[in-house]
């Protein structure tokens, strides 16, 4: 059978030949491919999208060891010489690391091929982690011929993957610095090729970013309004693009609202006059507008800010009803504008405000669209395909990957009520809100004010357009983990860290039986 695909799919000089893979394939009946998908790229992309492109995260038929056994307290496979068997992980709903592998052939040998970010289209490539990393590996069947991958040190092992397109995911915490090894068992198939080097060096200093950053801290808000009489608010925004970080090694040029995403918390109360003015820099591409959701009147207040490059307009704004709006951008495509970063958020409060809170915190859920798949390095262009077909590369919180983890995770103490401020740009995915480790005591569903709050909520639903207002009190210190329930979304990048300081309390919450 290897012979047969070898001579299949190789050219004479033992390389690959996608011409000759791409018809052994059709001969097969495995998968169709056109003129144009002649590389690897686009043939890995062409199996992915045969219904498995979230599998390059990879969530689904996952075995041995799972991202959610790792918070569920199941044990995680570590070198058997670190030094850390004995501590306690501070562990996380997501992997430190991911690696896609497809099943190839490449120089007459059965091989494994990267797929995205710097091993992508690597033969067999060297895997390189850090000490104490939990490290996620995706293999997706490339060829039809059975396969799996183990890495015998980290006791991890994949499940058999038979036809094509099929998928499984291991993940395991390597341990100290080394080289180890990862393989196919199945009989012949690591001596004909299938194996690769994971290398595990000690941890080096995160290296300063190059990018602009665009994501908002989610503390950037202004105080509460309190008692006061209506007055007259104004506020400026200018649309900004920007090429900005979207990830670790990865930009995206975002639309912004002042530079950030989201725009500016904007605050006011109910019967309050509100001044918006709207001003385009005359080095943008495109016209840009806004729509508020909080404004009675056509457009939301789109019909009088379709602003062009070098010009600016305002409009005025009567507060009518208490309530969490979304503002966003409503020039055509209105969904493009608001998949590059062009939403926000607006609190009419009720007269007398709202009730105090410890901490209140901003944070927007939203979708990009790239043409290449997630995690890919270097500058990302826009997919307007992928936004029609409603098949995002990435989801995140506050504007990019790591806004509310590595760069402005939330802080708060042990005993402290928090208020969040949620809302959905969308443009497409309803958010199921959740924050793992804690209920919400008061909901506030729709972002409606004037209603009465939902008491003992653990998870609120958001479309996009809309908002929730939720708060909960702090029992336990602890990371608590900000997510939306559809946790495939995590892998794409969809998370944010709560991190609460204090004093534990056994009697709510210890390890161990009950006494």
């Amino acid at each position: 059978m290897m012979e047969e695909m070898a001579s299949a799919c190789c050219g004479e000089d033992g390389k690959p030949d996608f011409e000759k893979m791409k018809a052994f394939m059709e001969k097969c009946g495995k998968a169709e491919f056109t003129a144009e998908e002649t590389n690897m790229s686009s043939v890995a992309n062409h199996i992915i999208d045969r219904g498995l492109r979230t599998l390059t995260a990879a969530l689904v038929a996952t075995v041995v060891f799972t991202s959610s056994a790792l918070v569920a307290g199941s044990v995680v496979a570590q070198s058997p010489t670190s030094e850390a068997e004995s501590a306690v992980a501070d562990v996380s709903y997501t992997p430190d690391v991911s690696f896609t592998l497809i099943t190839g052939i490449a120089q007459g040998k059965l091989v494994y091929i990267g797929y995205g970010g710097d091993i992508n289209e690597v033969v067999n490539p060297t895997l390189v982690v850090e000490e104490g990393d939990v490290v996620q590996l995706t293999l997706i069947n490339g060829e039809g011929a059975e396969h799996d991958v183990v890495v015998s040190e980290f006791g991890a092992a994949s499940a058999l993957v038979v036809k094509p397109g099929a998928s499984s995911t291991i993940v395991f915490r390597v341990g100290g610095p080394g080289e180890f090894v990862y393989f196919c068992k199945v009989p012949g198939h690591r001596e004909a090729g299938m194996e690769g080097q994971i290398v595990v060096q000690a941890a080096v200093p995160e290296e300063e970013p190059v990018a602009v950053s665009i994501a908002r801290n989610p503390a950037d808000l202004p105080p509460p309004i309190g008692e006061r009489a209506p007055t007259t608010v104004r506020y400026e925004l200018d649309t900004v693009e920007l090429e900005g970080r979207l990830m670790r090694g990865t930009t995206y040029t975002y639309w912004t609202f002042n530079k950030k995403v989201p725009g500016p918390f904007m605050r006011v109360r109910v019967g309050d006059t509100v001044e918006v003015l709207v001003r385009n820099p005359e080095d943008s591409g495109m016209i840009h507008s806004i729509d508020l959701h909080a404004v009675n009147g056509p457009g939301g207040g789109a019909t009088l800010t379709q602003v062009p490059p070098g010009e600016e307009r305002v409009f005025t704004f009567k507060a009518l009803i208490p309530g969490l709006y979304v503002y966003h951008c409503a020039t055509p495509m209105v969904a493009h504008h608001i998949a590059s970063g062009m939403y926000g958020l607006i609190l009419v409060e009720p007269e007398g405000g709202l009730a105090p809170v410890d901490r209140e915190f901003y944070v927007m859920q939203g979708e990009i669209y790239t043409e290449a798949p997630f995690a890919m390095r270097g500058y990302q262009e826009f997919s307007v395909e992928k936004l029609l077909d409603e098949a995002p590369e990435y989801f995140v919180f506050n504007g990019s990957v790591g806004a509310l983890t590595g760069e402005y995770p939330l802080r708060a103490e042990v005993g402290e009520t928090v208020r969040i401020f949620f809302g959905v740009g969308g443009p497409n995915f309803t958010s199921s809100f959740h924050v793992i480790g804690e209920s919400f005591d008061r909901t506030h569903e729709w972002g409606a004010l004037g209603s009465p709050p939902i008491v003992g909520v653990q998870t609120i639903l958001v479309p996009p357009g809309g908002a929730a207002m939720v708060e909960f009190k702090l029992d336990v210190p602890g990371r608590y983990i900000l997510v939306d329930h559809a946790l495939a979304r995590l892998e794409r990048g969809l998370v944010g860290y709560l991190q609460a300081d204090g004093r534990l309390d056994p009697d709510i919450y210890r390890e161990g039986p009950a006494q």
